[in-house]
């Protein structure tokens, strides 16, 4: 028998009750039910995720077979490579790429060049869109500018287009991308039923001031996330395929859903298999922009909806005031 307090925090258990929403909802928010909502959500999924990407998998796997028989006493460094510098880039990030940066040392210099006088700047008005640059910022030169042009001077036969930046075959595999999305928004609609969705999204909450302050930040939102696409799901399996084959997806999506920590917990449990599935379409397709597409329009979606239920969405142009 379970305790009185254990007791009382559990919902009813009508039969009648089950298909409403509200209640679904209530179930879901008791924190056992919730932990325990992934596994059978993941394990129901596995099997369709193999079946779909199953050949694309095969084809990792012997491509990985041939080049290790090409040369099977010469050494790969490009794994301790690839996750030296994956190690660095996502720890740089976690402690200069936030907040408290851009407290200590722009926010200050920021007013100082207000004060002096320089146009445009307002930064009373745009204080947090300014952190929020930095850390869009942080993302796209972390995400970029520190893997390839160190990739190019660890291994300058390599070619940086085929992290994922051929566009050959794109327009091909758009039917993938419609399927993708088929998934997702059912999942997105889940995720956005939760008490915590409405608040936390979108990050910059001043979105809802006006329609520019809103395009700002999803312009920065969506840099970001090519950044972090053309990262994890092109340089991340570039580098790794050749030596890992299929298993170079499950090594990513493991850092992919970390660096989701700190979000709603069934979002974070999705990173999975957004992981697994965007990194086995870039390795089917053999480009990143079919997972960018399909990435940009979940976040976009998100933002967009948890604006809608709180009826905050922006009927301005331009902050008032």
């Amino acid at each position: 028998m379970p305790s009185p307090a254990v007791a009382s925090a559990l919902p009813a258990l009508p039969i009648t009750r089950l298909a409403e929403p509200s209640y679904f909802q209530s179930l879901l928010a008791f924190p056992p039910v919730k932990a325990l909502v992934p596994i059978p959500v993941l394990a129901a999924l596995a099997p369709l995720v193999w079946w779909f990407f199953r050949d694309t998998w095969r084809v990792l796997d012997a491509e990985a077979a041939e080049a290790k028989s090409l040369a099977p006493d010469r050494p790969d460094y490009r794994p301790a490579a690839c996750l030296v510098i994956m190690a660095v880039v996502l720890t740089l990030q976690e402690y200069y790429g936030g907040r408290a940066v851009y407290d200590v040392m722009l926010r200050p210099w920021l007013r100082e060049l207000e004060a002096a006088g320089h146009p445009g700047l307002k930064t009373a008005q745009y204080d947090e869109l300014y952190s929020y640059a930095w850390w869009a910022f942080s993302r796209v030169f972390g995400y970029v500018f520190i893997p390839l042009p160190l990739w190019k001077l660890l291994f300058p036969r390599d070619s940086i287009l085929d992290m994922g930046l051929r566009g050959r075959g794109f327009f091909g595999h758009l039917w993938i991308y419609g399927l993708c999305l088929a998934v997702v928004i059912p999942a997105m609609l889940l995720v956005a039923s939760q008490p915590d969705f409405g608040t936390y999204y979108p990050f910059y909450k001043a979105s809802s001031r006006s329609l520019s302050d809103l395009l700002m930040w999803e312009a920065m939102y969506g840099c970001q996330f090519f950044a972090l696409e053309l990262f994890f799901r092109g340089f991340v399996l570039g580098a790794l395929r050749r030596a890992l084959g299929s298993a170079a997806i499950f090594a990513m999506a493991v850092p992919y859903c970390m660096i989701h920590y700190g979000k709603p917990y069934l979002e974070t449990n999705g990173a999975i298999v957004a992981g697994i599935v965007l990194g086995s379409l870039a390795m089917r397709t053999r480009s990143i922009y079919a997972g960018f597409l399909v990435h940009i329009t979940v976040a976009f979606s998100m933002d967009f909806l948890a604006l809608w239920r709180r009826d905050a969405f922006p009927h301005v142009w331009w902050p008032v005031g």
